[in-house]
């Protein structure tokens, strides 16, 4: 069975981008528009690792993970957290959330796939 990414970015073009990338290297991909689109998304997932966007309407990266880790089955769940925000009291708060990776934007998409690698490895369905 294959890994499960969930992708979570306001930007579609964004996320189709990663989701070619990724789905290239054999993961699975679950792509949400926002924070609250996500939470609803995860509901019956096995998810390995979320990409997350900082900054979205209605509900942001932060607030998310603060959301998503509530739940048992995400508490150790890697996160990559994609960024324009270089501040660094923000990424503490993320760190403690399980942010593992901060890339800030614009990035290479291969770049994204290496670090998405560093964390879980694709299957070999």
């Amino acid at each position: 069975m294959s890994k499960t990414i969930m992708l979570v970015d306001d930007s579609m073009t964004l996320r189709k981008m990663l989701t070619i990338t990724l789905s290239r290297d054999g993961y699975r991909i679950i792509e949400a528009e926002n924070g609250k689109d996500a939470l609803k998304k995860a509901e019956g997932e096995d998810i390995d690792l979320f990409i997350c966007d900082l900054i979205m309407p209605g509900m942001n990266g932060i607030d998310f993970l603060k959301e998503i880790k509530k739940d048992q089955k995400f508490r150790f769940t890697p996160v990559i957290m994609l960024t324009t925000e270089p501040e660094k009291s923000i990424k503490e708060d993320a760190r403690k959330l399980g942010v593992k990776i901060w890339k800030l934007k614009p990035y290479d998409p291969k770049d994204i796939a290496e670090s998405v690698r560093k964390l879980v490895r694709p299957s070999a369905d």
